[in-house]
C-alpha cells in the first residue's frame, strides 16, 4: 500500500430541504452531512461506521455522486495523477469518472434489475461506456463471472434463480467492470448470512490485492470493519468524531460515542466480554441539533464545554483524530481479545 491519497474529502456537507404548505416552501433543512473531512489512501480500506441514520451512505452517495453535495469538496486522483474536485464537476463532465468511482450497494435482492438477466446486468456498464458489445461483451461478463467464483453458464439466468450471497457477487461483478479505481461499499454483506459474510470479505480482500483497488467500506458491524478496514472513521449525526487506524481505535478509543459502539462488539471467549454501554436518551435530530457537541446530551462524560461550544476533529497523536473536548482526561475501554 502506498501512501498516495487517492480521495480527499473536505468540509463536505449534504443539506436536504424540508417542504412544508401548499406551495412547498423550504422551512429548514436535514444536515445528513455536516462539514465532514476524511481522506483515503491508494490501496487501503478506509472503514466508515456509525449507527443507522447517521450519514454515512450519504457520504459515499455524494462521493459517487449520487446526491450533488451542498456544498464542500471531494478531490479525487485520476488515472493521470491530475486532482479533480468531483464536487463541483458538472454531470456532462462526470462520465469519465463513472468508470474510476464505482459503488457495491446493500441489498442485493433490491439492486438487481429483476427483468434482466446476469448478461445484461454486467453488461450494461460496458455498453453504456461503448467498452464492448457482441461476443466481446459476452466474453467480458464471462471473465468477471469467474472473477467473482461464479460459473460463465449462469449470465442467462435472472437474478430469481441465486442466493442473496451470489446475487452480491453478480453486484460486485457489474462495479469491476469498468475496471475502477476506487470502489464504495455501502454495507455490502449486512444483507447476508455470517457464514456467506465471511466468503464476500474474502472476495473483496482477493480482489483488492489482485487489481490495486481502494475501498471506502461503509458499515454498522465493527465485526466487519475491525476483519476488513486499515482505519476506521466513526460518524455521529452527519459529523465524524473520531478517524484512527483500525488496531488503535479498537485498543485506545478517544471518544466516548466510540467507546459505547465497541461496546457492543460480540467477543469469542464469554469471560473476556466487557459491560455494555448503554446509550440513553434519542439520537440528535439532524434537522434540529443540539448546540455544542452532537453528542453531549447522551454521553456520560459530559462537561458544561460540551453543550457550549462544538469539538473540532483534532489530531491528539500520528493518525489518531477525534472530536472531543475531553479526549487527554479520559480513559475509555476498548476491545481486548486476551
Amino acid at each position: 500500500m502506498t501512501e498516495q491519497v487517492q480521495l480527499s474529502v473536505q468540509n463536505l456537507k449534504m443539506h436536504f430541504p424540508i417542504h412544508r404548505g401548499f406551495i412547498s416552501r423550504v422551512v429548514g433543512h436535514v444536515k445528513a452531512v455536516d462539514d465532514v473531512n476524511l481522506h483515503v489512501l491508494s490501496g487501503e480500506t478506509l472503514g466508515l461506521v456509525g449507527e443507522s441514520g447517521c450519514g454515512k451512505t450519504t457520504v459515499g452517495r455524494c462521493i459517487a455522486r449520487a446526491y450533488t453535495p451542498s456544498g464542500g469538496d471531494i478531490f479525487y486522483q485520476n488515472k493521470q495523477g491530475a486532482q479533480v474536485n468531483l464536487a463541483t464537476l458538472p454531470k456532462n463532465e462526470l462520465q469519465p469518472y463513472r468508470r474510476e468511482v464505482r459503488m457495491i450497494f446493500q441489498d442485493p435482492y433490491a439492486s438487481l434489475n429483476p427483468r434482466m438477466n446476469v448478461l445484461n446486468i454486467i453488461g450494461q456498464p460496458l455498453k453504456i461506456h461503448g467498452v464492448a458489445k457482441g461476443k466481446e461483451l459476452e466474453d467480458r461478463v464471462a471473465t468477471l463471472l469467474k472473477r467473482v467464483g461464479l460459473q460463465p453458464e449462469y449470465m442467462k439466468r435472472y437474478p430469481h434463480a441465486f442466493s442473496g450471497g451470489q446475487r452480491q457477487r453478480i453486484s460486485i461483478a457489474r462495479a469491476l467492470a469498468l475496471e475502477p479505481r476506487l470502489v464504495i461499499g455501502d454495507e455490502p454483506v449486512s444483507a447476508l448470512d455470517v457464514s456467506v459474510q465471511a466468503q464476500i470479505l474474502n472476495l473483496l480482500q482477493d480482489l483488492q490485492a489482485e487489481l490495486k483497488l481502494t475501498y471506502l467500506f461503509i458499515s454498522h458491524d465493527l465485526s466487519v470493519v475491525e476483519y476488513i478496514a486499515n482505519r476506521v472513521a466513526v460518524m455521529y449525526v452527519g459529523k465524524l468524531v473520531e478517524v484512527a487506524p483500525t488496531s488503535k481505535l479498537f485498543a485506545t478509543p478517544k471518544h466516548p460515542y466510540t467507546e459505547a459502539l465497541l461496546s457492543a462488539v460480540p467477543k469469542p471467549d464469554p469471560r473476556l466480554r466487557s459491560q455494555r454501554i448503554i446509550l440513553e436518551g434519542d439520537i440528535a435530530d439532524p434537522a434540529n441539533p443540539p448546540s455544542g457537541c452532537y453528542f453531549h446530551l447522551r454521553c456520560r462524560y459530559a462537561a458544561k464545554v460540551c453543550g457550549e461550544n462544538t469539538p473540532e476533529l483534532r489530531e491528539l497523536s500520528p493518525g489518531h483524530s477525534v472530536a472531543c473536548h475531553l479526549a487527554e482526561q479520559l480513559q475509555l475501554q476498548g476491545v481486548h481479545y486476551q
